[in-house]
């Protein structure tokens, strides 16, 4: 069934619009000035629950992509399905700076043996956990409007299968496991402010008793 339905997104449910959104949006170097300046808006201009937002997404990122990521990906050793079989590639044209890109046509390949080394193991999607755990902090921290990053996370998933770089079984075993990870870090975040603010900061903690919450008067 991983079989099937990889070769379906990769191969048959395939467009020219499709080519350039999906190799678009799940380039992090076209979009890491945009993700930038909202995290300078949120520590600059929302306060305390935005420099809040600001620690706890940076840290629960950190610490996934140092002891999980890493460490699945070294222990699974998936490869990935363009390291072992011949897969539909969509490359991007090389363009400073890189939002240019958006407004060239990308070429389209198929995966050879150059492909077998560029690449590290397929499980889990780095690609997946950190958006996925940037969804679940902004739902947690915004919950009217956070959730919506949820479809940006989603898009992404699909994107890593559509482009050949992860099985599907990856992406949504990714997901599973990076929301776990956003709740645990969250939770755990939230005890530690809660029993070491009062001594640690007390006159912050009375006016924030709770990193997500309002500010009391």
């Amino acid at each position: 069934m991983d079989q099937v339905i990889f070769h379906l997104i990769n191969e048959r449910w395939t467009s020219p619009a499709l080519d350039l959104f999906m190799a678009a949006i799940s380039n992090v170097e076209i979009w890491k000035p945009v993700l930038i300046g909202l995290g300078l808006y949120a520590l600059l201009f929302m306060g305390f629950k935005g420099r809040a937002f600001v620690f706890c997404l940076l840290l629960t990122l950190i610490i996934s992509e140092q002891f999980f990521v890493r460490t699945l990906k070294s222990a699974i050793d998936r490869r990935r399905p363009k390291q072992v079989q011949k897969v539909r590639m969509v490359q991007l044209e090389r363009t400073r700076p890189e939002f240019m890109t958006l407004f060239q046509k990308p070429t389209i390949r198929f995966s050879d043996q150059t492909d077998h080394t560029k690449s590290g193991p397929s499980f889990p999607s780095g690609h997946v956990t950190d958006n996925v755990i940037i969804a679940t902090i902004c739902t947690l921290f915004f919950r009217r409007w956070g959730w919506l990053y949820f479809l940006v996370a989603a898009a992404i998933g699909y994107s890593r299968i559509y482009l050949g770089a992860h099985w599907p079984s990856d992406v949504i075993a990714t997901a599973f496991m990076a929301l776990g990870q956003a709740l645990l870090m969250a939770a755990l975040l939230e005890f530690l402010w809660r029993r070491c603010g009062p001594r640690w900061v007390p006159r912050l903690f009375a006016r924030h008793p709770s990193l997500r919450g309002q500010a009391t008067s």
